[in-house]
Formats: structure tokens, sequence, C-alpha cells
């Protein structure tokens, strides 16, 4: 993940609440902000191995509340639940933005397997 594409610009759009990248190498994706929220590479979500993982339910309607860079290889994000902890490294995003469908579907999986119903507010 050294050589991983870097972003050139990233945009938060507050109302559809998603944060669109472009990449060095054309990439372009638009990321929402319950897909990154419940992918923060924070403790708190991923815990300290895998079988550690937290699954995050509620987040349908969160938003970004801030970004704030971190040197010249990461962001972090502030979310509307006070979550700041995730540290997205250039090389984390790409994989997000890459992996994107089926990291998507997995996390619907899982809600699913657990119950959870997912309630979307429309404003």
């Amino acid at each position: 993940m050294a050589n991983s594409p870097t972003p050139t610009e990233i945009k938060l759009h507050q109302e559809s609440k998603l944060l669109e990248i472009f990449f060095d190498n054309n990439t372009e994706c638009m990321l929402s902000a319950e897909f990154l929220r419940v992918h923060s590479p924070s403790a708190e979500v991923q815990g300290h191995s895998p079988d550690q993982a937290v699954l995050q339910t509620g987040k349908e309607n969160i938003g970004i509340v801030n970004i704030e860079a971190v040197g010249n290889y990461a962001i972090k994000i502030i979310f509307s639940d006070e979550h700041d902890t995730g540290i997205f490294s250039w090389a984390y995003l790409y994989h997000l933005a890459e992996n994107y469908e089926s990291l998507w579907l997995e996390y619907i999986g899982k809600l699913d397997a657990a119950g959870y119903k997912r309630i979307v507010n429309e404003n």
C-alpha cells in the first residue's frame, strides 16, 4: 500500500452526506458518511484484531462535521455523533473506494444477520 494513489481533491457534500475523492490515478469515488463511519479505522470500530470488530448500528443518518488534515498522509473525519478517533490514510481511503461495493454488501449482510433494520431519514 506504500505506492497507493493519493487524493488530489476531497470535497464534502454536506446536504447529501457524501465525501467525493479524486485520486492522482484518475480514480474518483463518492463515499457516504455512513459508509465511512462504519468503516472507521479506529480501535472502537475495528477492535485490536478482526474478531474484536464492533458492528456499527444506527449510523444511517450520520453526517460529517469536519475534516482535518493529518500530515501529508491522512485525514481525520469528525462525524455528527462526535466519533473522531479514526485516521483515514490515503491508502485506506483508496482501499475503501476500490472495494466499496463488496464492503457495503458485507456491512448490510452483517446488519441483516444481527436483525437490525436500517431507517434512513429522507430530509
